[in-house]
């Protein structure tokens, strides 16, 4: 990978929907060239798909909160199932400190929230922080080195 396909990494990461002629005109190579470095790119699964950003309170889900689990490591083959099939459930972790699993999760309702809180307990210990603002939101992974900039 070289400084190229790096610049054409944080374009794709900015906007997945970017014409390959744009691209293009920014990295100074042809459009089939960046389209042959974006397959080669998607190939060894450096990129590794393409998503829509989301307003996630415009749909309802007003709720974001972090769920810590005190999971036993004997259950992950039965919680790992479970918490895949959980809706809700925007991203899991598994960490190290007093904890092992860290959940990011969107509801409409503290109730609902709640609700799955209870069920989640099954599995061991939570504590739970509600988010009450983002200042940064995900964002696309560093790979232009600044010498390149």
């Amino acid at each position: 990978m070289d400084h190229i396909d790096r610049r054409i990494i944080d374009i794709l990461q900015a906007n997945a929907r970017a014409p390959l002629k744009e691209i293009a005109e920014q990295v100074f190579l042809s459009s089939p060239a960046v389209s042959a470095r974006i397959a080669r790119l998607e190939q060894a699964e450096l990129l590794r798909g393409y998503q829509a950003q989301v307003d996630a309170p415009a749909l309802g889900y007003g709720v974001k909160a972090f769920i810590n689990l005190e999971l036993d490591p004997q259950r992950k083959p039965e919680f790992y199932p479970y918490i895949e099939s959980c809706p809700n459930v925007v991203e899991c972790n598994c960490v190290t400190g007093d904890y092992s699993m860290l959940i990011e999760v969107l509801f409409a309702s503290t109730q609902e929230l709640d609700h799955f809180i209870n069920r989640l307990q099954q599995f061991g210990r939570t504590r739970t922080q509600i988010v009450f603002s983002t200042c940064v939101e995900h964002r696309g992974v560093p790979v232009s080195r600044p010498e390149e900039e």
